[in-house]
């Protein structure tokens, strides 16, 4: 990062040093313009210091204003990204005309910065050819004076005047560059503010998991976590999974669930307590050998405007396609792909608009199938689902839970029947753990989530209320 900001600051200050240097060429003219005659060589240098004074009261100024002009401009790229990821949700509630405002108004607010800069800068353009036409009147009018008064030759003003003439060109050049600098300043600026941006999670851990990966044994010991200070999100929460076991983790939304499975690929820390992976707490762990143990099927399904191949792939870039395509058919979306006309080089739409929502959880599967990671965290793999593509993904996730230590929030029943352990929690406290049937017959917080004292088919995917 350190070699990235040295760059950026290097390139900004070479512009200036080759425009100086070429400044420097010309000084010799500037000494010989006085050696050449001191009494027309007074009103040269007082128009000389005038023009160098002038970007030390301007600068700054227009620094500010192109500061401006870029945060506007970010405004603007920001209602526009806003609008597009939000489209559909945009036209199903009629609110187009609504963010066209939002986006004019965003529009004019740049726009109007645009033109403060742009009226400040032909402002300093027409000060500083002023300046230059006032002291090259000046030269003229006192060197008229001097050939009136037999003191100066006209040839020896002409001498002189050319040599300001080849003198003030670079001398503008050097002021139009300098406005350019400052754009780039300002972007310079704006550029490591970001790459100055502490990580919130610090890497400072040495260990890596062998290359055959990790044994996929998690613990959590005495959790606690908490976004805000003052305001818990889990409390004491201690949780041993071993390997290859399957863990369902329900309860109410808001209650911790999605933080709980978050803190092991240490997207967040503990705020006490520790989680422990292989019998070492995680933050010993360089950041990413641990999240390379760990695999995940979020929902929605997140992919990317690339092809299939890509996507699927996504984990593991130098995958063969004989792999991808294997994973493909364990993750039950092989047969689908194969009718497109392009195949698996077939582009993947903007937001996956060409896909059905099973369609995109299958190559999520797909995805997470070819990363072979000995840890899965399923994110309500079947939520909104028909029955026939839960079938399909239920039948996907079997084969990818195989072998592997599987982490799964759920709120369907659906879903947590075949888990070997079930974790509920509810206020960020973990309530109850048990298989399915020891949880039902406890008639306690599973149980009354699940409806089971009311009377329900064999196999009816009940969901929480």
């Amino acid at each position: 990062m350190q070699v990235v900001k040295e760059v950026l600051w290097g390139l900004f200050f070479f512009d200036l040093y080759t425009e100086n240097m070429k400044m420097r060429i010309r000084y010799n003219d500037a000494v010989n313009l006085l050696v050449f005659s001191e009494q027309l060589g007074i009103p040269l240098m007082n128009s000389y210091v005038s023009m160098r004074l002038l970007p030390y009261f301007v600068g700054e100024l227009e620094g500010w204003k192109r500061r401006e002009m870029r945060e506007r401009e970010s405004e603007v790229y920001g209602v526009v990204q806003r609008a597009m990821a939000a489209m559909r949700v945009i036209q199903a509630f009629t609110r187009e005309d609504e963010e066209h405002r939002r986006f004019m108004t965003a529009s004019e607010r740049s726009l109007a910065a645009g033109l403060r800069l742009y009226t400040l800068q032909t402002f300093y353009s027409g000060v500083v050819n002023l300046v230059i036409a006032l002291g090259t009147a000046a030269v003229v009018w006192v060197g008229a004076r001097h050939v009136l008064e037999g003191t100066l030759t006209v040839g020896s003003l002409v001498v002189f005047i050319s040599y300001l003439a080849s003198l003030y060109g670079p001398i503008n050049n050097m002021f139009q560059v300098y406005g350019l600098a400052q754009s780039a300043r300002v972007g310079v600026q704006r550029v490591l503010a970001v790459l100055d941006v502490e990580r919130d999670l610090p890497d400072n851990g040495h260990r890596t998991f062998p290359a055959e990966g990790g044994r996929g044994e998690v613990v959590w010991e005495e959790v606690d976590f908490q976004y805000a200070p003052g305001v818990p999100v889990l409390r004491g929460v201690s949780l041993r999974v071993a390997r290859g076991q399957r863990v369902a983790v329900v309860g109410p939304t808001g209650a911790g669930k999605s933080t709980l499975l978050s803190l092991l690929p240490r997207f967040y820390d503990p705020t006490r307590g520790r989680v422990l992976v292989d019998g070492i707490d995680a933050r010993e762990y360089r950041l990413g050998s641990l999240r390379r143990q760990v695999a995940m099927v979020l929902q929605p399904p997140l992919l990317f405007p690339v092809s299939i191949r890509e996507n699927i792939a996504f984990g593991r870039p130098d995958a063969r396609l004989e792999e991808i395509v294997a994973a493909a058919k364990a993750a039950r979306i092989h047969d689908m792909v194969a009718r497109l006309p392009r195949g698996y080089d077939t582009a993947v739409g903007e937001n996956s608009v060409t896909l059905s929502e099973g369609e995109k959880q299958r190559l999520t599967i797909a995805r997470a199938i070819l990363r072979d990671s000995p840890i899965l965290i399923l994110d309500e793999p079947t939520s909104a689902l028909d029955p026939e593509t839960e079938g399909l993904i239920m039948e996907a996730l079997e084969r990818l839970q195989a072998g592997r230590t599987t982490l799964i929030i759920a709120h369907r029943l659906s879903t947590v029947r075949s888990a070997d352990l079930i974790v509920v929690i509810k206020d960020g406290q973990v309530v109850e753990q048990g298989s399915l049937a020891a949880l039902l017959a406890r008639n306690g917080t599973f149980a009354a989530m699940y409806g089971a004292r009311e009377p329900r088919r064999q196999g009816d995917p009940l969901a929480i209320p």
